[in-house]
C-alpha cells in the first residue's frame, strides 16, 4: 500500500481533490466536520445524516456515490462527539476506514479527517494510527497454504489531505508510520512462521538480509564461538536440541561514530517445550511465539533501516530451541554464565532469562547509552497486566527513571503501551540458592518481577530496561497470530532519541 500527501488551501479547496473515494468525518448529533461541510454539494451529506443513515458514532460508516463532486465516492466515518473525540474513538474510525477500503472498487482514496480534534493527540499520532490500521488490514500470512487467501482488490494508494502549512510534518509522520508498519509486518511474519521453518538459522538469515538491504553490519556466532565466550547459561538451554544455536549481532550505525549506541536485546527461543520441565500439551503450539522478542527487535531494525535513522542502534539476539532429550539440562543443574555468576536451574522452563543474561553481559562491550531487552518472559506478566500493557522494569534511580519515562511516553504516543512494575531488593531475596549464586526462579509470587530481578543482576554496568511482552506479542483463539508489538513503542523510542 502506497501513501502520499495531498495539500489544500482554503476552506472549500478540499472539494477540488479528485480520487476514487474520499473519507471524511461525521460527529454525533448530526454534525459535519469541516471537510464534510466542504464536500456537501447539493446537501447530499447533510441529507444522509439527517435521515439517520449514519449517526456519527465512532467507527460507523456510510458510503455515498454520485455525489456531484470530483470524487467518485464519499465515505462518511463516525468520530464520536465533537470536541470529545478520544484516542479510542479515532482508532475505531481508522479501523472502519481500513475495512471499507478493502472492498471498494477503487484503487485510490483520500483520507480527509480532522487531525487536530482528538483529545491529547496531535496530527502525527492520527496519521500514524490510520497508516498502521490500513497496513494491518491488508496483512496476510498465507505463504504456507497451498491455496492462497483471496486478495482484496480494494484501495492500494492512499493520500492524506492536509493544509499546505502542515505538509512537511505530515510527510515525516507518514514516512515514519509506513516504516513502523514494515517492521510490524516482519515481526508478525516471523512470529507466525512455524518452528520447523523459523529456526535460529532462519533468524540469522533474516538478520543478514536486513544487513544487505540497509547496509548494516551483521555478525552471527555459532556454538563454538558461543562456547569460546563462556556463555554457559545460554548453552545450557540449547544442550537438549539438535538445532544449532545462533548469537546474532546487527549494527545500524546511523549516528556519529563516537556516539554510544542504544542496544536492543531480543529473546529468540524459536520453540519452547519447557525442556525437562515439560509444558502441558494444550496450546504448546503457541510456543513458536517465544521468539517474538527477537522478532520485534528485527522488525524495529527494519523500521530503523527504512527511515535511515540518525542514531547508532545495535541488535543482540541469542537464539535457540528449548527441547527435552538425554543431553538436556536437568532441574538442579548449576551453570556458569558469561559474567562468571553461577545459576542453579530449578526449572528448565524459565529458560528465557538464561539466554538473555549472557546477551546482557555481552552488551557491555558496546559501552551503550541504554540497553532494552524484549522478551516473552513470564506467564505471570499476563496475570498481572493481561493483554493490554507490556510489563516494563528498570532500577529505581534518576537515570533509569528517565529511561522508563521515555519508553512509557513512546508507548502512549503509539498506543503500544507499557506499565512499569517495581524492582526492589526485597524481591531479590526470592532468588537465593543454597548451592549457587542464584536460582533461576523465585517461586510463584511476583513471578514477572523476580524474572526481571534475575536479569537486573547482569546489567549493573549500564542503564537498562526490560520489556516483558508475554501478554502483548500475540493473540490466541480465533484471532491467533502475532501482533507486531512492541515495534511501534521501540521505534518511536528510537525516533525520539535520534531527535534529541
Amino acid at each position: 500500500m502506497d501513501f502520499s500527501i495531498k495539500t489544500f488551501d482554503g476552506k472549500n479547496a478540499i472539494a477540488q481533490l479528485k480520487g476514487g473515494c474520499i473519507a471524511v468525518g461525521i460527529f454525533e448529533d448530526r454534525k459535519l466536520s469541516e471537510h464534510a461541510l466542504a464536500l456537501d454539494l447539493d446537501h447530499v451529506i447533510s441529507n444522509a445524516v439527517k435521515s439517520g443513515d449514519i449517526t456519527g458514532k465512532a467507527g460507523t460508516t456510510l458510503l455515498l456515490r454520485n455525489t456531484g463532486g470530483r470524487a467518485d465516492r464519499i465515505l462518511l466515518v463516525g468520530l464520536g462527539r465533537q470536541g470529545e473525540v478520544s484516542s479510542k474513538d479515532f482508532n475505531s474510525a481508522a479501523q472502519a476506514i481500513a475495512r471499507s477500503f478493502q472492498t471498494l472498487g477503487s484503487s485510490d482514496a483520500i483520507v480527509a479527517l480532522p487531525l487536530d480534534d482528538v483529545k491529547d493527540r496531535d496530527a502525527t499520532w492520527c496519521l500514524r494510527s490510520v497508516v498502521i490500521a490500513l497496513r494491518d488490514s491488508v496483512y496476510r500470512f498465507d505463504q504456507l497454504k497451498s491455496r492462497k487467501d483471496s486478495a482484496a482488490n480494494g484501495v492500494r494508494k492512499v493520500a492524506f489531505a492536509v493544509p499546505a502549512t502542515a505538509s512537511a510534518t505530515a510527510k515525516t509522520a507518514v514516512t515514519q508510520a509506513a516504516a513502523i508498519a514494515d517492521g510490524m509486518d516482519l515481526t508478525k511474519t516471523l512470529g507466525n512462521l512455524p518452528a520447523n521453518v523459523c529456526t535460529p538459522t532462519y533468524l540469522a538469515t533474516t538478520a543478514r538480509e536486513l544487513g544487505s538491504e540497509f547496509g548494516m553490519a551483521v555478525e552471527v556466532l555459532d556454538r563454538k564461538q558461543i562456547q569460546a565466550l563462556k556463555m554457559g547459561s545460554f548453552l545450557s538451554v540449547t544442550s537438549g536440541t539438535q538445532e544449532p544455536p545462533k548469537f546474532i549481532v546487527l549494527r545500524h550505525m546511523g549516528g556519529k561514530p563516537k556516539d554510544a549506541p542504544v542496544v536492543l536485546v531480543g529473546k529468540g527461543i524459536t520453540f519452547d517445550t519447557g525442556g525437562i520441565s515439560l509444558k502441558p500439551g494444550a496450546n504448546m503450539d503457541e510456543m513458536k511465539y517465544d521468539m517474538c522478542g527477537a522478532g520485534s527487535v528485527l522488525g524495529t531494525m527494519r523500521a530503523v533501516g527504512r527511515m535511515k535513522l540518525k542514531l547508532n542502534v545495535i541488535a543482540v539476539i541469542p537464539s535457540c530451541e528449548n527441547m527435552p532429550s538425554g543431553t538436556a539440562t536437568r532441574p538442579g543443574d548449576i551453570v556458569t554464565s558469561m559474567s562468571g555468576q553461577t545459576i542453579e536451574i530449578l526449572n528448565t522452563d524459565a529458560e528465557g532469562r538464561l539466554i538473555l543474561c549472557d546477551a546482557l553481559t555481552y552488551a557491555e562491550r558496546f559501552n551503550p547509552a541504554a540497553v532494552v531487552d524484549v522478551a516473552t518472559l513470564t506467564g505471570a506478566c499476563i496475570t498481572a497486566l493481561g493483554h493490554h500493557n507490556s510489563g516494563l522494569f528498570t532500577r529505581h534511580d534518576e537515570a533509569h527513571d528517565a529511561l522508563a519515562a521515555e519508553l512509557i511516553a513512546a508507548g502512549k504516543a503509539t498506543g503500544d503501551t507499557a506499565w512499569r512494575l517495581p524492582i526492589e531488593d526485597s524481591y531479590q531475596e526470592q532468588l537465593k540458592s543454597n548451592f549457587a549464586d542464584m536460582a533461576n526462579i523465585g517461586g510463584p509470587p511476583a513471578g514477572s518481577i523476580t524474572a526481571a530481578c534475575f536479569l537486573e543482576r547482569y546489567t549493573r554496568k549500564y542503564t537498562w530496561a526490560h520489556l516483558d511482552i508475554a501478554g502483548t506479542a500475540w493473540k490466541n483463539g480465533a484471532a491467533k497470530g502475532a501482533t507486531g508489538r512492541p515495534v511501534p513503542l521501540l521505534t518511536t523510542f528510537l525516533i525520539n532519541r535520534a531527535g534529541k
